[in-house]
């Protein structure tokens, strides 16, 4: 995908680091990828099992289907702007993620939060495979040879069915990026679509069993309360106006590694106007529509089933076709490898890279990523992901302040892009650190990560689902702070612009707009 559409026509400048350059990392020359790519980044990220079990989830906490989709829809919209401010970054400028991080944290400071978003892709590697074996796995043990096994045999603390099909799917997804990326963008774009034509039968074909379209889960209060938080980890009276804000701050912390990198895909996009475009149909319109036919699916299989059901795959398993049920498996196990080959390949592949571009490629970098999921898989540690969404959240947030503020607020979207391939230039800093970054970025995390555990009494957990808030607030604030309006680490916009457009291999950037 990104490899292959910034092919190098001719050798670097000569002042560049090869500690800092290669030709992955480099800014983008072709761009190519209109308001559908972009739209179908958004639709292979969101529909997938984790994408859904989530949006399920909230569903509960909602309470009915009105306050839910008012808590989704606060949630998308923020998503849409926040996602759209990054972007920008990277149509203007034509890097990815960790390359743009070394504007903020140093020409190799860049590399603690390159490293980060790689380690959160990871485990989302890890945890979408497996969501996919799973699927595999609900319609092998229909067959009495299959539940057999599943049942007798033990392997990493895991059924050996389910490893079998672990490794199936991980194989799976190493033989399509071997293919090439151009591969991948074909497997992107019939992925999404897929997993919303499944979803819509899983949704008319249940409402038509229960003989009613409903919008509500029949559970008493209590009962419902105590679902929603064993599902989402939220301590939040269902329906209540906490519970309507917990879900969209939920719901955005959900996109938290996202909103680091998606200037990895952005920056292939010819104008911000069509980055708009691409996004505000693939987020704000995708994202609700997709929640609700996931609030609809799961209120009508309580009704069919007498019992909630949060996962697709498990509902799905439920049916009397055999060949039905072997249609989900597919397409659940497609979308998820969709997902992994977006959001969980193309970021680390760029991060790692990053660390050692003379070694590191685009490839090896994804490839590192898929091996260390399958090292992670004995441990198994996505079983608890809404937690893990939550405490992302004290990681990324900070990293998400300083880096925007630094673009925007600090720099006014005005960077010296060739300065950001050179080991002595404009952003070494303290030896290739920015220590005020680090500094607001390790403060940030402390508030967001003590604030929900240790804050004022009966206020704490409430608290939860606002971490990453909490980083992006504090952190940026500090960072603002610590460089001041004419800190000496960052030049006037005209002076940074005028010395990018002497360097060749500038990336040309428009005006700053009003963010």
């Amino acid at each position: 995908m990104a490899a292959t559409e910034n092919t190098a026509s001719a050798p670097p400048p000569t002042d560049y680091s090869p500690r800092l350059y290669n030709d992955d990392l480099a800014p983008a020359t072709e761009r190519k990828w209109g308001a559908f790519s972009i739209f179908n980044v958004w639709t292979s990220d969101v529909h997938s099992l984790y994408g859904y079990f989530l949006a399920a989830s909230l569903f509960l906490v909602a309470g009915n289907t009105v306050k839910f989709l008012i808590g989704i829809g606060i949630g998308s919209l923020v998503i849409y702007w926040l996602m759209t401010l990054i972007g920008k970054a990277g149509v203007r400028t034509g890097v990815p993620y960790p390359v743009l991080a070394r504007a903020s944290f140093g020409t190799f400071g860049a590399n603690v939060p390159a490293l980060v978003r790689a380690v959160v892709a990871t485990f989302w590697y890890g945890a979408q495979t497996s969501a996919a074996a799973g699927a595999i796995v609900a319609f092998l043990i229909r067959y009495d040879g299959p539940k057999h096994f599943h049942e007798t045999t033990r392997l990493f603390d895991h059924s050996g069915l389910e490893v079998v099909c672990y490794l199936g799917v991980w194989a799976a997804q190493l033989l399509i990026i071997s293919k090439g990326m151009e591969t991948v963008r074909r497997f992107q774009d019939f992925a999404g679509p897929a997993v919303w034509l499944m979803m819509l039968i899983l949704a008319v074909g249940l409402s038509v069993q229960a003989g009613v379209l409903s919008f509500s889960v029949d559970m008493p209060a209590g009962d419902l309360a105590a679902l929603a938080k064993s599902a989402t980890g939220l301590s939040v009276t269902p329906g209540s106006v906490a519970a309507i804000a917990a879900i969209a701050a939920t719901w955005i912390t959900y996109f938290a590694a996202l909103f680091l990198n998606f200037g990895d895909f952005a920056r292939f996009t010819p104008s911000e106007k069509v980055l708009r475009k691409g996004n505000i149909w693939g987020l704000p319109v995708n994202l609700i529509l997709f929640s609700f036919v996931a609030a609809l699916t799961t209120a009508a299989a309580s009704k069919v089933y007498g019992e909630v059901i949060l996962e697709p795959a498990k509902i799905s398993a439920k049916f009397d076709s055999a060949f039905l049920v072997l249609l989900a498996a597919l397409t659940f196990a497609v979308a998820t490898l969709g997902i992994n080959v977006v959001a969980n390949f193309v970021s680390p592949a760029f991060d790692f890279a990053n660390v050692a571009p003379r070694y590191v490629d685009f490839r090896r970098g994804g490839l590192i990523a898929a091996v260390i999921a399958l090292l992670l898989y004995p441990l198994h540690p996505w079983d608890n992901a809404p937690s893990f969404v939550n405490a992302i959240g004290s990681t990324m947030g900070p990293l998400f302040g300083v880096i925007v503020v630094d673009y925007y607020l600090v720099r006014r979207a005005q960077l010296n892009v060739p300065a950001l391939y050179q080991e002595h230039g404009e952003f070494r800093f303290q030896g290739g650190w920015n220590i005020r970054a680090f500094a607001a970025a390790a403060v940030g995390a402390v508030f967001a990560s003590i604030l929900p555990v240790y804050g004022p009494s009966g206020y704490a957990d409430a608290l939860g689902p606002y971490s990453w808030f909490i980083g992006v607030i504090v952190s940026g604030l500090l960072y603002f702070a610590l460089c001041g309006a004419k800190s000496r680490i960052v030049g006037t916009g005209s002076e940074a612009a005028a010395k990018a457009e002497e360097e060749p291999g500038a990336a040309p950037e428009p005006e700053p707009e009003t963010a």
